[in-house]
């Protein structure tokens, strides 16, 4: 074991291309998250709503990220490694399965292919060390979340919590910052939030986003340090307010048709994670003037 770390920190270009076929792998398997997760999370709550009520909730086929197999939705089709191959299986399948001929959707490879892609970079930008694998661990997560919130407009206590707790564990080594600014990010994500979501409900009456925005804020906050807030609330604000305006203008959504904005989030947290020390020091530099 340790020749092959040693192999992999003498030869960058070989560290990348293995975490570009993991990432391209570990895409696979979020996939599976992406779809299954809130799926469970609604079964939960159905089981807790009859509990309540006195009710004997009605037992189920096991469903859980592993069970059961993966299968075609039209026809039952089980799917074999051969059909699961990241990517690659899509393309030769031309986006069908192999089966009923229904279409799959573009959205399996992509989240792959993105997971791929963002693995590799991790390596090139980090190099071989904790701070990749940390890096690799954060992308996987907002990957995930970004999808989920697309779909549901939930971000699931499941992962922003351990997201959140993962970040001040891996800054006790001073990994992306020390833990004093991770643990003030952590509380100054929530509370920034928390604080917009308030003034707007005692504005308008309304509730301009959800918890999980809050929490999701505070684990990019313990992972980035408080340093990296600004970044990613700006970021994240203008891409969701360019994105809200165009669907509103090209009528895709009406005014009051909620938008998610963990993806933008997620968005500001790749951004600040590869290029927010170089741009605050841009920045600083350019007030300096």
């Amino acid at each position: 074991m340790s020749e092959i770390f040693l192999l992999l920190h003498s030869f960058p270009p070989l560290f990348i291309i293995v975490c570009v076929v993991l990432g391209l792998n570990v895409g696979s398997f979020l996939n599976v998250v992406i779809y299954r997760l809130p799926k469970m999370m609604e079964r939960e709550w159905h089981a807790q709503c009859a509990e309540l009520n006195g009710q004997i909730a009605e037992r189920s086929p096991r469903y859980n990220l592993v069970v059961p197999r993966s299968a075609c939705p039209q026809c039952g089709h089980m799917i074999s490694a051969l059909e699961n191959i990241p990517v690659v299986s899509f393309l030769l399948l031309r986006g069908k399965c192999k089966e009923c001929g229904a279409r799959i959707s573009a959205r399996y490879p992509l989240v792959e292919l993105i997971s791929g892609l963002l693995s590799g970079l991790a390596a090139w930008h980090f190099g071989f060390g904790l701070a990749a694998l940390g890096a690799l661990l954060f992308i996987w997560a907002l990957l995930v979340l970004t999808f989920i919130d697309f779909d549901t407009q939930l971000l699931p206590d499941d992962i922003t919590l351990p997201l959140l707790w993962a970040g001040l564990l891996i800054n006790l080594s001073r990994t992306f910052t020390d833990l004093y600014s991770a643990i003030i990010g952590a509380v100054l994500g929530y509370l920034t939030l928390w604080g917009v979501y308030w003034l707007f409900k005692l504005a308008t009456g309304k509730e301009g986003m959800g918890y999980g925005d809050f929490k999701l804020l505070a684990a990019i906050g313990a992972w980035l340090g408080w340093q990296m807030l600004p970044l990613v609330i700006l970021t994240s604000s203008l891409v969701g307010a360019v994105t809200g305006i165009t669907l509103i203008v090209a009528a895709r959504h009406g005014r009051n048709v909620p938008i998610p904005f963990g993806p933008y989030l997620a968005g500001g947290g790749f951004i600040a994670l590869f290029w927010g020390q170089a741009l605050t020091q841009s920045y600083l530099q350019m007030l300096a003037q």
